[in-house]
């Protein structure tokens, strides 16, 4: 079996507006998604642009508004023109996350929900009782994901997958990984299709 390896954060825009698509992807051609939550904001200050505060604001609009909602529309799925608790931490939802797989649940339809929760109904991910409620509406007992959260293993996880992320050139959320060659950002997720068929020419990462 294929297997599509995704690194993001729950609560990525990008990642959000690629997710359907991305279940449906691996539906369709048989491939598992290893998801790989990561800590965004470290990754974008190593490997990045810098920080989002230090961009133009020229820049902030386009790539955080005007590409969001071309790519929203463009992809069907409703969205905000920015969360109200966008700034609040991202280690809770992305430990929850980390927590069911250590436990053995399939997590893609909670990574799913938390991002559509987030980035079409404001939710707010530091929260426990809206991480509870989102992970019942997938059908997950939300008591021992929560209770896992900040936990010596899912923290030793979290930090994992941000070091490969960083050690692997990752810049950005979401990113995917097919047989080693990365493809940034969701609008390249037909060539993640095609590449799970049809290898591309070439190599990742360079020499």
């Amino acid at each position: 079996m294929k297997t599509i390896e995704y690194f993001y954060s729950a609560h990525s825009a990008y990642a959000y507006i690629g997710s359907k698509l991305l279940m449906e992807t691996a539906r369709d051609k048989g491939a598992r998604i290893d998801h790989r939550p990561m800590d965004l904001r470290a990754v974008v200050a190593a490997t990045g642009p810098g920080p989002h505060n230090s961009r133009t604001p020229e820049r902030r609009l386009y790539f955080s508004g005007r590409e969001i909602e071309r790519w929203a529309e463009y992809r069907g799925v409703g969205i905000l023109p920015w969360p109200a608790f966008h700034d609040h931490e991202i280690a809770s939802s992305n430990g929850m996350l980390i927590a069911g797989l250590l436990q053995g649940t399939n997590i893609d339809a909670l990574a799913h929900r938390f991002l559509e929760a987030h980035w079409r109904d404001d939710a707010d991910l530091a929260d426990k009782d809206t991480l509870a409620a989102l992970a019942r509406d997938v059908g997950l007992d939300p008591a021992p994901l929560l209770g896992a959260i900040g936990s010596p293993e899912v923290t030793a996880v979290y930090e994992a997958n941000t070091k490969e992320a960083i050690e692997r050139s990752v810049f950005g959320s979401p990113t995917y990984f097919v047989d080693g060659d990365m493809f940034y950002g969701q609008d390249h997720l037909e060539l993640v299709a095609r590449a799970l068929e049809h290898p591309f020419k070439g190599t990742w990462p360079r020499g």
